[in-house]
């Protein structure tokens, strides 16, 4: 089992998308408020996909999506890595500002670990 995630940025072409843990280490949340200075369309997501295979089994993947905007400014002291910079789709606050309990029930992982839940039961004996 594995699950991998990213940022995908619109008006960058979905940058840093795969490179994103490599990204944040970089450049960081100030560094993509910097690229973004200037930039109109702020629309991004998020996606995580799980992967999980039996032996002798196909692989299965999940996918989560969680769309929404890069900020203006950081906001926020929760979370980790660029939640204090996105913005999900239907609010007006932070990953980093939202509670814990609630930003995992909208979250690409949330979401991506629901769709894998709900297939479970297919992939084992």
């Amino acid at each position: 089992m594995m699950d991998d995630s990213g940022l995908f940025i619109d008006a960058f072409k979905g940058f840093p998308g795969v490179y994103s843990s490599y990204v944040f280490r970089t450049l960081g949340c100030d560094g993509i408020l910097k690229l973004m200075q200037g930039v109109g369309n702020r629309s991004a997501r998020f996606e995580c996909c799980i992967g999980f295979m039996r032996p002798g089994s196909k692989p299965h993947i999940s996918k989560g999506v969680a769309k929404g905007r890069i900020s203006e400014e950081k906001a926020g002291s929760g979370g980790f890595g660029y939640d204090p910079i996105f913005v999900p789709e239907g609010y007006s606050k932070t990953y980093a500002q939202i509670d814990v309990a609630e930003k995992n029930g909208i979250s690409h992982r949330g979401r991506a670990i629901e769709a894998f839940l709900k297939e479970l039961p297919r992939l084992l004996p």
